[in-house]
């Protein structure tokens, strides 16, 4: 399409004798259909291409339900190839500067969940497309009672994909649906989606109001595309096509002989349905109908294609019960020579049944209770067949644009006849939608879909990392999604809440108007010095690394190990630090290795924990705070100012963050926990911070799960990450895509840090955002027995369990033995190919 230079699909790279060798191809180009340019307009590098990522099991095709535990390393290799093409890209038509992705567009649960993680790592926009829910799943699955709700999730993985889902509402500018009733009946089954909710945001939006920190996707309707150009819609009737038969001409296609011969008088004009034999499609109802009206019967043939088979008694029991309703409907109306249900069809005859209905002037009809989109009414349509299809779901949509028909009431018996015997008996009204179909069938079109899609695409507020900016003045674009309005309530001042002294700052103020970049940032430098007055002789800018600075050793080094031990200073903390770092003792002197240290501190506690240790800052390159709320770096001003924080980090992390609107909703539910005038949960304003609101739990046992919690927060449109940690006793919400693991694809996308360098040192158990610490292409490294407490346990406060979304099998992963030494763990470290024997 003009204006799109590249275009890439991301997905999984197999080699296995299961599937063909393609799949295990790391990159395959695709070749336009038909170029409305000349080629020598495309560049180096332009073009659509597949490209295959490994992830997973490397010699075997698995099902997608399995493929929950490795996402994270599809994340980190999708964000590796994006980095690496944004610098090739740069190099050809960026002038150098590096080319972002205007978009990441997931579909489907998992990719939707890796396009969250890809979408917060790079800061750019995400699309999202369902095509198929969870819950709606999970809520046909259950009508159905064969399985118990824990079987269903055993089998499907249901609850970590609904998750997937909510998260992809959490973090997606833009979700795409193919019908509106995608939108009102699906999609506002999710916590984090409410139709009328978005109705009212958007509506504050256009009128410049304030939104309190609350966001909606923007939910788009595009039909999906077709390719009609090798269609060709029939112009004759039957009677002339025999007479060409009987000339010599080419003969009839083996299905037309098919059909025909269950047919009397096979010149009758023909009511055609095409599905397969479930009940929500409604058949039974059909042959109902067409039985019950004699009229119809005289004028017209019925045929259904109810899939393949060949016994019945074979089938399964839903299926052949189905069937067997048919022929006995068949039976007790007499339809013999009137009804064609052919045993066998292949997927290249579709076009020629299609074409046979054309030609004897017949209708096309979809009678099911709801039908999603359907997709067979737009092919029908391309091949000039009239419509009859249920007013339930996305046939409304595809009648409001084709005008080729009529809807009915699937349950109407009487509704159903009348429509087919009025196109059939109505030759202007028949050639009317034969007509208008055919006229307006190319807003269907591929080509049509791409146009509508790009037009959307141009809504969504530009995003990019803010170190590549050539400049802040982004305030021009345009977008409707309610994520505008977060900055009108954001605070935006730096909170001065972690300083050494215990001063506190004024950052509470309430801001509903929204400020530029340029004085953001300029706040936020002012705070930061203020923090450091006296101290640094030379003001650094934050977020800035000066020529000979440390910050770049965490690309020099060959190892980086990531400390994000949940336990307590003294259960276990302050023992595992001391026993990794007299592992790697000598790598440690030698500055091979460098070191990270990630908690749900903030600063301070970072800081009385490294003096309580007499440990120096120094000793590490970095400290990921506040669960990922915040990043500090060690500085070289060891003596006056040893922690230097990351502020474009913030500005990577803050989409969506709700600011004082949130943190006034968590206060008032911590209020709501209070039981007999005795506050459970009491908010924490000494560890708290802009992008982290801290709670402590006096009773641990005494609140509603967390996930309780981040339920509430979505259903009140407020996007953030809960996590619940220290033990339990404490409470972080940061920002919806922050994290500690993300806080590390940060490290490698700001500074080059290899993540297949890194090790990353788990407890047992740890706070509830574990999950993400151990899966992808770093190494991790359990520590048993550490956390392995029943207070530590954290980990399962989620609707799912650990097992769904963590392989202990993986060979990136390791566990110590019980009550390891440091030698043990230099074993471990060998033994994942870390360092040498």
């Amino acid at each position: 399409m003009p204006g799109v230079y590249r275009v890439d699909l991301l997905t999984r790279q197999v080699s296995s004798p299961e599937v063909d060798w393609s799949y295990g191809e790391p990159t395959e180009m695709l070749n336009p259909l038909n170029s409305e340019g000349p080629m020598d307009d495309m560049g180096e590098s332009s073009g659509a291409y597949i490209v295959r990522i490994p992830f997973g099991p490397k010699d075997k095709y698995i099902p997608k339900e399995l493929l929950w535990p490795h996402i994270p390393e599809f994340v980190d290799g999708a964000l590796s190839h994006v980095i690496q093409m944004s610098k090739v890209l740069g190099e050809q038509i960026g002038d150098g500067n590096p080319v972002w992705p205007v978009a990441i567009h997931g579909h489907y649960a998992d990719a939707g969940d890796s396009a969250a993680l890809l979408s917060g790592a790079l800061n750019v926009p995400m699309i999202f497309t369902g095509h198929s829910l969870g819950r709606d799943k999970l809520e046909q699955l259950m009508r159905q009672a064969r399985q118990s709700r824990d079987e269903i999730n055993s089998t499907y993985k249901i609850m970590r994909r609904i998750e997937a889902e909510e998260l992809t509402l959490d973090a997606s500018e833009m979700v795409i649906t193919s019908t509106r009733q995608e939108i009102d009946a699906q999609w506002r089954l999710y916590d984090g989606f409410d139709p009328i909710l978005e109705r009212k945001l958007r509506a504050r939006i256009r009128r410049n109001v304030s939104c309190y920190g609350r966001s909606m996707p923007r939910m788009v309707v595009i039909p999906p595309g077709m390719e009609f150009h090798h269609i060709i819609p029939h112009e004759g009737d039957m009677d002339a096509e025999t007479e060409a038969n009987e000339d010599g001409k080419s003969p009839d296609p083996t299905i037309w002989t098919e059909i025909m011969r269950f047919f009397s008088n096979p010149r009758k004009p023909m009511i055609l349905a095409l599905a397969r034999p479930d009940p929500k499609k409604n058949l039974t109802t059909l042959v109902t109908a067409f039985g019950e009206c004699r009229p119809l019967r005289e004028l017209a043939n019925l045929t259904l294609i109810m899939g393949n088979r060949d016994n019945i008694d074979e089938m399964s029991g839903t299926n052949a019960s189905l069937l067997l309703s048919i022929l006995k409907l068949i039976d007790k109306y007499d339809l013999y020579g009137q009804v064609a249900y052919p045993k066998h069809h292949k997927q290249s005859d579709v076009p020629e049944i299609y074409r046979l209905a054309a030609k004897t002037k017949g209708v096309f009809i979809n009678p099911a209770f709801i039908e999603p989109f359907g997709l067979t009414l737009i092919e029908a349509a391309a091949y000039g067949l009239p419509m009859v299809a249920t007013q339930n779901g996305g046939p409304v949509d595809i009648h409001r644009v084709l005008d080729n028909g009529l809807l009915v009431d699937p349950h109407s018996q009487q509704s159903i006849a009348d429509a087919l015997l009025k196109l059939v008996a109505d030759k202007h009204l028949w050639a009317k939608c034969r007509s208008n179909g055919l006229k307006n069938i190319h807003l269907f079109s591929w080509p049509e879909h791409c146009k509508t899609y790009l037009s959307k695409i141009a809504g969504c507020k530009p995003r990019q990392p803010r170190w590549l900016r050539n400049d802040d003045d982004d305030e021009n674009s345009e977008s409707d999604s309610p994520s505008d309005s977060l900055r009108d309530i954001q605070d935006i001042s730096l909170n001065l809440k972690f300083s050494f002294e215990g001063d506190k700052s004024e950052g509470r103020d309430n801001i509903d108007g929204s400020l530029d970049s340029e004085d953001q940032e300029t706040k936020l430098e002012n705070a930061m010095q203020t923090w450091s007055k006296g101290v640094a002789k030379t003001p650094q800018r934050s977020g800035s690394i000066e020529k000979g600075d440390k910050f770049p050793a965490l690309r020099r080094r060959k190892h980086i190990f990531v400390i994000a031990v949940d336990a307590d200073p003294s259960n276990g903390l302050s023992e595992s630090v001391r026993k990794i770092f007299e592992a790697v003792e000598k790598e440690r002197s030698e500055g091979s290795i460098g070191f990270i240290l990630a908690t749900s501190f903030n600063i301070t506690q970072m800081r009385s924990f490294l003096v309580g240790e007499k440990l120096s800052p120094a000793d590490f390159d970095a400290f990921i705070c506040n669960s990922g709320g915040d990043l500090y770096y060690s500085s070289l001003h060891q003596e006056d100012n040893p922690f230097v924080g990351d502020l474009y980090y913030h500005s990577h992390i803050e989409y969506r963050w709700g600011g004082e609107g949130l943190r006034k909703t968590l206060l008032r539910w911590a209020a709501s926990t209070a039981k007999n005038e005795e506050h459970i949960v009491v908010e924490d304003e000494e560890t708290s911070a802009d992008y982290c609101y801290s709670f402590k739990v006096q009773k641990p046992g005494a609140i509603p799960p967390v996930k309780e919690l981040r339920k509430s927060m979505r259903i009140q449109a407020l996007r953030c990450h809960v996590v619940h940690c220290e033990s339990g006793n404490k409470i972080n919400v940061i920002p919806v895509l922050a994290s500690r693991s993300q806080a590390l694809r940060y490290l490698y996308l700001r500074w080059g840090m290899d993540l297949t360098k890194v090790v990353v040192f788990v407890g047992e158990s740890g706070d509830t955002d574990y999950e993400g610490l151990i899966g992808g292409v770093h190494k991790s490294l359990v520590l048993t027995g550490v956390c392995s407490s029943a207070s530590s346990q954290l980990h399962a406060n989620r609707t799912y369990p650990l097992t769904d979304v963590v392989s202990y099998d993986s060979p990136n992963i390791a566990k110590t033995c019980e009550g390891f030494s440091s030698s043990d763990i230099r074993a471990s470290l060998e033994g994942l190919q870390v360092l040498q024997g």
